[in-house]
């Protein structure tokens, strides 16, 4: 009996619910929001608990009336953000991922891989240089792979994989920020712009010519300095957008926009972490091994790097600097 009873107590108070409780979809009374109509919303969750008080209670709110761009009182970014968020980010991030490559690709197939002669070595970086590189690139690589996770997480099934993803993503995240501002201390002099990086700009560093020939470059040329740009600023912001967002630490629309800027930037980084790779690897022979062990081939840097290579023979290094491979 006591059962029977119950049912009919809960199925009357569903009813009075769908009769008279406020509808979310529905504009309420004066014109007010759906959360300012129902009772105990802020009782839901105890101001201890909250991770980011702006984000609820009164502030909530004001956050759902201030959505969309075109809203009578917005001022927000909650419409932008959903539209790129739900259509677009993903769909650019996978356009980078296909595309970058297969151009690579192409000039693999039509121009080839470089080739210089390797019969004397100079070093041009230390073991310093080569620590210091490696102990930002590792982490700087798992931060791309496992963004990439999270972009696509509900692709790849969601749940423990993708929660690690943003686990190894945090963790990543604290040795980049360390060794990527030591790369940047070490290498900021080098990677200044300089008028010759103009001219190698306009030839393409010679990527599309299948002769050998002098490349106008210092130290780094034009397309590494981008890269050193774009890994250190770039990947700094990605770390200050990032934390803002792991511990909410701003308001609804601040996170929104660290959010936008932190997509903008990846477009920008995954694109030329993958062109770092091939350069590196599958454009010019022997290219990877100066990371490795701190040798360049003396024709390899005379031809591509020919600034350099005359001032450190202008000084006198060169002999200094020769090592048997």
């Amino acid at each position: 009996m006591k059962a029977i009873c119950f049912r009919i107590f809960a199925l009357l108070s569903f009813c009075s619910a769908l009769a008279f409780g406020a509808n979310p979809s529905v504009p309420q009374e004066g014109g007010k929001q759906y959360a300012e109509v129902i009772s105990g919303n802020n009782a839901l969750i105890t101001p201890s608990d909250r991770a980011n008080p702006l984000l609820y209670g009164g502030p909530e709110v004001a956050a759902i009336k201030g959505w969309g761009l075109d809203s009578p009182h917005s001022f927000g970014f909650g419409e932008l953000f959903t539209i790129l968020q739900g259509k677009y980010f993903a769909l650019i991030f996978l356009l980078i991922v296909i595309f970058v490559p297969m151009a690579f690709y192409g000039h693999y197939k039509l121009v080839g891989k470089r080739h210089y002669a390797h019969n004397s070595f100079l070093i041009v970086f230390t073991k310093y240089n080569i620590i210091v590189h490696w102990c930002a690139a590792v982490p700087f690589v798992m931060l791309c792979l496992s963004g990439l996770m999270m972009v696509f997480g509900d692709k790849l099934g969601g749940g423990t994989l993708i929660r690690f993803a943003r686990d190894v993503h945090g963790f990543a995240t604290l040795f980049f920020a360390v060794f990527g501002t030591l790369m940047f201390l070490m290498w900021v002099k080098d990677c200044l712009f300089r008028t010759c990086d103009i001219k190698w700009m306009m030839m393409l560093g010679g990527y599309l010519d299948k002769v050998n020939r002098e490349i106008p470059a210092h130290k780094f040329n034009a397309g590494q300095k981008m890269w050193f740009w774009v890994a250190t600023l770039g990947g700094g912001i990605m770390v200050i957008t990032g934390g803002i967002m792991f511990f909410q630490a701003a308001g609804i629309d601040t996170l929104r926009l660290m959010a936008l800027v932190h997509n903008f930037v990846g477009f920008l980084v995954i694109a030329l972490l993958i062109t770092h790779i091939y350069m590196a690897v599958f454009a010019i022979e022997g290219a990877i091994e100066s990371i490795l062990n701190g040798k360049m081939g003396e024709e390899e840097l005379s031809m591509l790097h020919s600034l350099y290579y005359k001032d450190l023979k202008a000084q006198g290094k060169l002999d200094s600097m020769r090592v048997k491979h």
